[in-house]
């Protein structure tokens, strides 16, 4: 499956979207986005195409939360946690997610070069992981 993302900014007092509710603006741009690549990904990738699609205050498209739902209900099925717990998460990582994104579109990148993650960091991350879980079980 392929995901697009997209943070999408518009003014709800603009005379354009003063008539329009926030539901039908998210629509309209997950609209745009399945028009522009939807047909082309299912006919030369063979795969779905999901565009995900907030807005600036963080509200959620349809196709977006339908698509958190079900990554949810695989994460808990695959961890063993419940649905609940499950789409805390998911929610959590990406209001930090979205929240990040948006400062650093306004303020611009304040550090050093940002580290990219290779095979060796993520061996890193997963053996601490590993070793969180065995302190945790002792």
């Amino acid at each position: 499956a392929v995901v697009s993302t997209q943070s999408t900014g518009f003014n709800s007092r603009a005379p354009t979207n003063k008539s329009l509710s926030v539901e039908k603006v998210l629509k309209k741009h997950e609209d745009e986005k399945k028009r522009a690549y939807g047909e082309r990904i299912l006919q030369v990738e063979k795969s779905y195409f999901t565009p995900v699609i907030f807005s600036t205050s963080g509200i959620i498209g349809n196709e977006a939360d339908k698509l958190y739902k079900q990554i949810a209900v695989r994460l808990s099925e695959k961890t063993g946690q419940s649905y609940p717990d499950s789409i805390r998460y998911i929610r959590q990582r990406l209001s930090f997610c979205l929240l990040k994104t948006l400062v650093v579109s306004l303020r611009g990148y304040q550090g050093s070069s940002p580290k990219r993650f290779t095979d060796r960091n993520d061996y890193n991350i997963l053996y601490m992981i590993k070793n969180n879980e065995k302190k945790k079980k002792k």
